[in-house]
């Protein structure tokens, strides 16, 4: 993460020595459009400085003898930073990588600018892959572990750069200061990367998501004729994800030219996919391997649909709680229907008598 161009032509703004060469705290810019900010002895960086790199990316710490030595932050053009150790200005050390909002998203060793021993890839929301990298810095072997947000429910077995091979169900019982322990758990079935196809929902249609099925359950839903609906398991805090959303993969443009009575489980998942959970998968005798699908719209809902990267599923939606919800709970989110059409909301008939109903309540004085 140093610069290349240390010796190529160069632009020095600030004191210098007999010799020309910068003296004192100087701006040098280098002929790749590369500069940097900082203190200079007889022409070699020592002391507190600053590459501001062409990309947009930053490198900030301490020079000794021309090299960054101790704490360095090298901060990507997006925002995203990584804090680590430096000797002979390459990473050698522990080392802390955060995305641009600020949430950890490595954690580890380096060596010679490269990624060893055991080490964590975070997610953004809330999940993490753990194991000792290989000589390529990829978190391959028999030995990692997806974990899920709760910190404790894992997939531990064969993974190829984070991605799930054949895993089973382990518990994550070690604690914060301790090295990661993880225990089987018995007869667990085995667990392998499956994401969907525009045909294909999964090749385990009944083999239910560990984590999910701790925290929710279908039952005929408090909404009057909504039919079945989706019910946490215990009490839950705001922010924790209790279910998954996978389906096939359609596009949006399929979604729009059929009949609305076969959109009944579609979820948006970026500009160019749809995730379906089309029929007969709405029945739990033929799948039940995520739950998502089976919460109902309210305007005033308790959960939110947010996105994630499943272990198995790979991309898709997750619900996750907007508030604290108690056990036996249903859960509900708004399912986000266009309201801006001319002739009403693009949605189901249900859905605009609901939201008339929701929109009379709106208006009703306070306090009768």
């Amino acid at each position: 993460m140093e610069s290349d161009d240390e010796n190529a032509e160069e632009v020095v703004e600030g004191p210098v020595d007999e010799d020309g060469q910068p003296h004192g705290f100087c701006t040098v810019t280098y002929s790749s459009s590369d500069r940097f900010e900082g203190h200079f002895t007889h022409g070699e960086k020592n002391g507190k400085g600053k590459f501001f790199f062409f990309d947009g990316s930053t490198l900030e710490g301490f020079y000794v003898d021309d090299a960054l030595l101790g704490q360095g932050v090298y901060t990507y053009e997006d925002g995203g930073y990584l804090l680590g150790t430096y000797v002979d200005g390459e990473l050698n050390g522990p080392a802390q990588e955060f995305d641009a909002e600020g949430r950890l998203a490595f954690k580890g060793q380096y060596k010679d600018n490269s990624r060893c021993g055991e080490c964590w890839v975070y997610y953004p929301d809330g999940g993490c892959v753990f194991g000792e990298v290989n000589e390529d810095g990829e978190l391959t072997g028999d030995s990692v572990a997806y974990i899920y947000p709760d910190g404790h429910t894992a997939l531990r077995g064969s993974f190829v750069d984070g991605e799930l091979i054949e895993a089973r169900l382990a518990s994550h019982i070690s604690k914060a200061a301790e090295r990661p322990r993880f225990e089987f758990a018995p007869k667990s079935p085995v667990y392998s990367y499956d994401k969907s196809t525009s045909t294909c929902i999964t090749s385990h249609a009944l083999l239910a998501d560990p984590y999910e099925s701790q925290r929710v359950f279908v039952a005929d839903s408090t909404i009057t004729g909504a039919g079945q609906g989706l019910f946490a398991k215990s009490d839950a805090a705001p922010g924790t994800v209790m279910a998954f959303y996978n389906g096939v993969r359609i596009t949006h443009s399929e979604v729009d030219s059929r009949d609305w009575a076969l959109n009944g489980n579609t979820i948006s998942l970026d500009e160019d996919t749809v995730i379906d959970v089309p029929r007969p998968f709405d029945q739990m005798e033929r799948y039940c391997a995520s739950l998502g699908h089976k919460a109902n719209h309210s305007f005033t809902p308790n959960c939110k649909y947010d996105p994630f990267v499943h272990p198995r599923f790979g991309p898709i939606k997750c619900i996750r709680t907007l508030m604290a919800v108690q056990k036996d709970e249903e859960l509900t989110v708004a399912y986000g229907y266009d309201h801006e059409g001319k002739s009403g909301p693009e949605a189901p008939d249900w859905y605009k008598q609901e939201l008339k109903l929701f929109q009379l309540s709106q208006e009703q004085p306070t306090g009768q």
